[in-house]
């Protein structure tokens, strides 16, 4: 009888062994539906050199992409704060020398292109704080470390608003809310925090609409049961905060409370500031199930409305492509942020879980804000669709961010 012996052969894994292929293909389809929808955009409008520089960009974050997804772990959090102190120099040059587009001085250029260091300042500020609560000894249960973490974000911040930019620097607010989120932070101080700034727009809206949201806020505040002084403090700042909005809204800036008044009730000037609102919902609106076709939507074809390769993309697919290709748009990305918070979920190191976990809240809060102010339900803010909205650093951003997951699901693999 024969006897056989098997030879075992240890094969070493490439360098795409353990690719997540569905992360990496829906970032391809969002990135080709922004190709498609800024060249519509801009078709015809002397402004198709946008197109093409964002072509490039398409090359340069790929190119990124693969960079990020294979860096060694050990090299991201050796440099993280070389990388956070960088930024932060790059936001004070911009103050001083930055160009100044649509009265916002962001952006350091360079031959025809520029940067714009607040869209970088997220991943770093992001990065940073992932650092700092994988760091030993760090508890966010205490005030120090609870105020250092907090410090490394409102220094970014403090920056971005100089510019001013205050849509940017709201961005911050999703990175520190999601990580506290995560790593078991108190839900009920989340929630405090959160609900604060929607009664104050909602009272201003009038007392029948205040009374309405501070029962809301109470029932929901009751719920939690935590000790009676603490929610009664709660419900008592609510009060305040909605008997003191008219006072703070007279205060504002000119230029925050229009966009809140527009977003308010967008119809009261429908030649001034509500004009960005009412046309985005309109082509919204005119593109029905399947939409008017390529290069066909009379709201984007004819310039009805602003910013429209930017802030107001989201607009194209739908007049265009309808329910439908809106739809698309919005299930590529939920698609996206449920990978991220998978990957977040079963990752071995609490670093890149904690960064997944940050990237999902950024990618949720810029969509959920883009898409809402086009269609008429948040504030206008300045703030883009990812991977569809014309500009180079956002893209190169969020795609360094797409690889920071696939690095994520990578190690995930290996383990």
């Amino acid at each position: 009888m024969a006897i056989v012996y098997e030879k075992q052969i240890n094969v070493k894994p490439g360098p795409f062994e353990h690719f997540d292929i569905t992360t990496f293909f829906t970032y391809i389809l969002l990135v080709g539906i922004g190709l498609i929808s800024i060249y519509s955009a801009t078709y015809d409008a002397g402004m198709s050199t946008n197109f093409f520089k964002q072509l490039t960009f398409v090359g340069m974050s790929i190119v990124v992409l693969f960079i990020t997804m294979f860096l060694p772990l050990r090299w991201i959090v050796a440099y993280t704060e070389v990388a956070y102190i960088s930024t932060l120099v790059l936001l004070l040059i911009v103050i001083f020398f930055g160009k100044e587009i649509a009265g916002t001085k962001g952006w350091i250029g360079f031959g025809g292109f520029g940067i714009q260091p607040a869209e970088l300042a997220k991943l770093v500020t992001l990065l940073a704080v992932a650092k700092f609560l994988t760091s030993k000894g760090a508890d966010i249960k205490k005030i120090r470390d609870l105020g250092t973490l907090a410090l490394i974000v409102i220094v970014p911040v403090a920056l971005i608003v100089l510019q001013p930019d205050v849509g940017t620097a709201s961005v911050f607010a999703a990175i520190l809310l999601g990580v506290l989120l995560w790593v078991g932070f108190d839900i009920f101080t989340l929630f405090i925090v959160i609900a604060l700034p929607v009664i104050f727009l909602i009272s201003l809206l009038g007392t029948t609409y205040y009374i309405v949201s501070l029962v809301i806020f109470s029932a929901v505040t009751i719920l939690f049961r935590k000790k009676i002084y603490i929610s009664t403090l709660a419900i008592v700042f609510a009060v305040v905060i909605g008997m003191a909005s008219p006072l703070i809204f007279n205060n504002l800036m000119p230029h925050q409370k229009g966009r809140i008044e527009t977003f308010l009730n967008p119809g009261n000037d429908p030649r001034g500031k509500g004009y960005n609102v009412i046309q985005s919902t309109l082509a919204v609106g005119s593109g029905g199930m399947t939409g008017k076709g390529f290069l066909q939507g009379t709201q984007t074809q004819l310039r009805y409305i602003p910013e429209q390769s930017t802030d107001f993309i989201f607009c194209v697919p739908t007049e265009e492509f309808g329910f439908v290709g809106g739809s698309v748009v919005i299930i590529l990305i939920a698609s996206l942020m449920l990978r991220a918070l998978r990957i977040s979920a079963e990752s071995n190191s609490k670093y890149l879980s904690i960064v997944s976990f940050g990237i999902a809240s950024i990618f949720f809060y810029h969509s959920i804000i883009n898409i809402g102010m086009v269609i008429g339900l948040m504030p206008v803010m300045g703030i883009p669709l990812p991977f569809l909205s014309y500009g180079g650093s956002a893209l190169l951003t969020n795609s360094a961010m797409v690889g920071l997951l696939l690095n994520a699901y990578r190690l995930r693999r290996k383990n």
